[in-house]
């Protein structure tokens, strides 16, 4: 089997070269494709999704994962969807559980970096003055529910203990936390609901 990724920018490349071999088989190939942020993505999808479905091979898959940003979560989600219906690929929401489908879209809530806060031990070994204890405290119980942006909350959270002075280098940054990075382990509701999803795609 092999999967066709597509992201909205090349952090996300970077943790999901980490991330997906975490995830799913060895013998599941895959190619990811970033864009220049969600509005070149959404702008590319259907042009993209329509050539995938003239040269799909019968054991081809996609993945589209998009932040929500602030954006509302359903009618994001359902633009996403009807975007692959219209080209005549079939999703998860569309069969339901146990049949076969060709296109998983996810979201990251509200944004990738709240995927690292899932996992604060793979923050701390990846930047070790990030105590462990940071899980513990209110703001970063649940995740995707932290307020005034996961990307700034973290650069904060780095230059108090003395990383990225010069500003958060988002792809170096998701490179090295996403190598620590066990998917069982994660606490991001939005992440688990993708490493799900990725899992029934390739069941």
């Amino acid at each position: 089997m092999h999967l066709e990724i597509l992201v909205e920018e090349p952090s996300a490349e970077a943790a999901l070269q980490n991330l997906l071999p975490a995830i799913i088989d060895q013998e599941v190939t895959f190619a990811i494709h970033a864009h220049q942020g969600k509005p070149d993505l959404l702008k590319k999808l259907p042009g993209k999704l329509k050539g995938y479905q003239a040269w799909l091979p019968p054991d081809g898959r996609i993945v589209v994962l998009v932040d929500r940003d602030e954006e509302d979560c359903e009618s994001l989600k359902a633009g996403l969807e009807q975007i692959a219906r219209d080209v005549g690929l079939t999703t998860r929401s569309m069969v339901g559980p146990g049949p076969t489908f060709q296109v998983l879209n996810r979201l990251a809530i509200e944004e990738l970096e709240a995927w690292f806060f899932g996992d604060i031990e793979a923050l701390h070994r990846a930047y070790p003055r990030i105590p462990l204890n940071l899980r513990t405290k209110a703001k970063f119980r649940d995740p995707d529910a932290i307020a005034g942006g996961t990307w700034e909350t973290l650069e904060r959270e780095l230059q108090r203990k003395g990383y990225h002075r010069g500003g958060l280098q988002k792809i170096s940054a998701s490179r090295a936390i996403s190598a620590h990075m066990d998917p069982g382990r994660n606490k991001s509701k939005s992440f688990q609901v993708f490493r799900r999803g990725l899992l029934e795609l390739i069941r």
